[in-house]
């Protein structure tokens, strides 16, 4: 195969290279958490109840509006895969690609976690982290990313050839059709691109590749999220372990995780309401009756 022909550079490159970027996505109009009113009601929170997450395996719980949920390193450093969903309505879940586009590449104390189109609102607000400190290290890494996937079987079989069934996709899938009673590939359908809890990743400076490196999170590390509306939440500990050296196999030591549901005290979050869908008409530009007004709708 003849090798592709090189383009040379322009005699402007480097001016081209030198405009300055702009925020996508400026959040100074997002509605802000009420991070003191959450505050205030952590101070009375009473546990409901946990779920323990066995390593290399996945668990479903569920949530109440206006109450929270701290997933918690229990036994040593270990990475989780998040997926939530509206409790009555698996259609509307996570969507990592808009968060990041909002809040950036990596969350933490503040950063809301947004539900996909139509709905489009605050599914749950981040109130607590315990890895807050960590920042940026000297490779870029960064902790609790809304980059990665999720390690997956299908990706797994691409680049080895091998088969192994404990990725956090599949242990996601299992964990979903076993809270619902869908069969595995209709559950497999509702799916989706993860919060990596605890997990430490960035992109190569030279190349631009997502890299993992061993998470910072030790024995009692915790990330604690406050229900913007009922959710129901899947967890999947990763068979990489700290994500330090390999993930999809059993090579990495992996530890369990804990989900604990936590209810604030009566009367804490007095005048507080859950997000409404966003008012968007959905008429999409095809001339009805809303179209073109601005004025919001339905949806």
């Amino acid at each position: 195969m003849p090798a592709m022909p090189s383009i040379a550079a322009p005699a402007d490159a480097d001016a081209r290279r030198a405009v300055r970027p702009v925020i996508c996505y400026p959040v100074e109009a997002l509605p802000a958490a009420d991070l003191a009113r959450y505050g205030a009601a952590r101070a009375g929170l009473v546990a409901m109840d946990e779920v323990v997450v066995p390593p290399r395996d996945a668990r479903c719980f569920r949530v109440p509006a206006g109450h929270f949920f701290r997933i918690s390193c229990d036994e040593g450093s270990q990475v989780g895969d998040l997926n939530l969903w509206h409790a009555g309505d698996l259609a509307e879940r996570f969507y990592s690609g808009k968060t990041r586009a909002l809040h950036g590449t990596h969350l933490s104390v503040g950063d809301r976690l947004w539900s996909s189109f139509p709905y489009l609102r605050p599914m749950a607000t981040i109130t607590q982290d315990t890895l807050g400190w960590y920042g940026v290290d000297r490779f870029g890494g960064r902790v609790h990313d809304v980059i990665g996937t999720r390690c997956d079987p299908y990706t797994h079989r691409l680049l080895t050839g091998g088969i192994y069934h404990h990725c956090c996709h599949s242990n996601l899938t299992r964990a979903l059709a076993s809270a619902t009673g869908l069969p595995l590939p209709e559950a497999e359908g509702h799916v989706h691109d993860v919060l990596n809890v605890f997990m430490c990743t960035g992109f190569t400076a030279d190349t631009g590749q997502y890299f993992m490196k061993a998470s910072p999170a030790r024995a009692g590390d915790h990330l604690e999220l406050f229900a913007e509306i009922d959710l129901l939440g899947a967890l999947s500990a990763c068979p990489g372990g700290d994500c330090s050296a390999e993930h999809s196999s059993d090579v990495a030591v992996c530890h369990p995780l804990r989900v604990e549901i936590l209810r604030p005290a009566a009367g804490a979050l007095d005048g507080w309401r859950s997000p409404g869908v966003n008012d968007y008409d959905r008429s999409h530009g095809s001339g009805g009756p809303h179209d073109g007004t601005g004025s919001g709708g339905g949806g």
